[in-house]
C-alpha cells in the first residue's frame, strides 16, 4: 500500500497505529517488523492527515491570544509591553485595526511570534 485512498482505509490504519504504538519500544531494531509496520502505517495516516485535514496557518489575533495567555499578560499588561494603549490591543484582537509595520515589529520580537503570522504573509 502507497497511499491511504479513503477514509475506510485511514480509520483502519489509525487503529492499527494505535494497536502497534505500545508494542513498539523507542530501541527496537530497523528490521523489527512491529516498527517497521508502525513506521509505514504512521508515513500513510500523516500523509492522509496533510492531504484530508490541512491545519492552516493561524490568524495573528489567535497567536497573541495564545502567546498571552502563556505569558500571563492582560489586555493592560501586554499593551505596557509592547508601547500602545489597551485601546488599541482590544483592537487587534478584535480584528478591528491592524498594527503598524514597527508595530508589528515590536509585537513579533517582544511576543516571539514569526514575522510572517504579524503581516499576514
Amino acid at each position: 500500500m502507497t497511499k491511504l485512498e479513503n477514509e475506510v482505509q485511514y480509520q483502519w490504519a489509525l487503529k492499527r497505529v494505535e494497536e502497534l504504538f505500545p508494542l513498539v519500544q523507542e530501541d527496537a531494531r530497523e528490521d523489527d517488523p512491529l516498527r517497521m509496520e508502525l513506521q509505514l502505517l504512521g508515513n500513510l495516516v500523516a500523509d492522509y492527515d496533510e492531504e484530508h485535514y490541512p491545519v492552516g496557518t493561524p490568524s495573528l489575533i489567535e497567536v497573541i491570544k495564545l502567546r498571552m495567555y502563556e505569558m500571563g499578560l492582560t489586555q493592560t499588561s501586554l499593551a505596557k509591553l509592547i508601547g500602545v494603549s489597551p485601546s488599541r490591543i482590544s483592537e487587534y484582537i478584535s480584528g478591528k485595526k491592524e498594527p503598524t509595520l514597527k508595530q508589528a515589529r515590536v509585537i513579533s520580537q517582544k511576543l516571539n511570534i514569526d514575522a510572517s503570522i504579524v503581516l499576514g504573509v
